[in-house]
């Protein structure tokens, strides 16, 4: 069940504008296309392996959905920060034909972060994931964690590198959007969509992608830092 993220909140002290963002390069081909996907360099297998072992750094865990108990810790080590979690579908950011209040009750026209032009993101067509808003329980930007942090999602036998993109509740855990759900090949749908569990989010530690919405440029910095996470043991 998700409830009404804390991007409104959120947007007036963590909102990224145009000026705090660099220009996006000529050479980067036109953002959002959907069928951008993590590619196979690194297997899925490998990635949960290397998270086998939980060092928890949260002083405390999370709830999955509102009224359930808290069992999911925050993980960590060197290179990157974890949790294993359900995946609830965030719709929120810009209206589509997809994402919007009338297929999302919940939708809010807002998130946490913008892209490079200040509009917000766009739930169906960029891999995005949600962190808690920092509490204390745990402060995300105390371990490198903010927006545009890249991000391996990890189900079954898949990866979809995705980037720190909203904020959500600070007592809950476990929500990517529209585009990261598909690029997994879960259900899409904001209401009965998502995963109930297994779902595994590696967020590498003080890595950026500038623009946030540049999808090329999450994969290959998510690529290069899953195989540098693999290697350091």
């Amino acid at each position: 069940m998700r409830v009404p993220s804390l991007t409104l909140a959120a947007a007036g002290a963590a909102l990224l504008t145009p000026a705090a963002l660099p220009a996006q390069a000529a050479a980067v081909p036109p953002p959002q296309r959907p069928e951008v996907r993590s590619g196979g360099a690194v297997a899925a297998a490998a990635l949960l392996t290397r998270v086998g072992e939980c060092h928890q750094i949260s002083r405390g865990r999370y709830r999955t959905d509102a009224g359930r108990p808290a069992t999911v810790p925050v993980c960590g080590t060197q290179d990157a920060v974890f949790w294993k979690a359900d995946l609830d579908i965030d719709c929120d950011g810009r209206t589509t034909a997809r994402c919007n209040r009338r297929t999302d009750p919940l939708f809010a026209a807002a998130t946490a972060f913008a892209q490079s032009d200040g509009r917000y993101l766009n739930a169906e067509t960029l891999p995005y994931i949600v962190v808690p808003a920092s509490s204390r329980i745990w402060n995300h930007r105390a371990d490198g964690v903010r927006g545009g942090s890249v991000v391996a999602v990890v189900y079954r036998h898949r990866v979809q590198y995705a980037v720190v993109g909203d904020t959500g509740p600070r007592d809950l855990i476990g929500e990517a959007s529209f585009a990261t759900a598909r690029g997994l090949g879960i259900s899409t749908d904001p209401v009965d969509g998502g995963a109930p569990s297994g779902v595994t989010y590696i967020v590498f530690r003080n890595s950026r992608v500038h623009p946030i919405e540049d999808q090329a440029a999450t994969v290959a910095a998510g690529e290069r830092l899953a195989r540098q996470f693999l290697a350091r043991r």
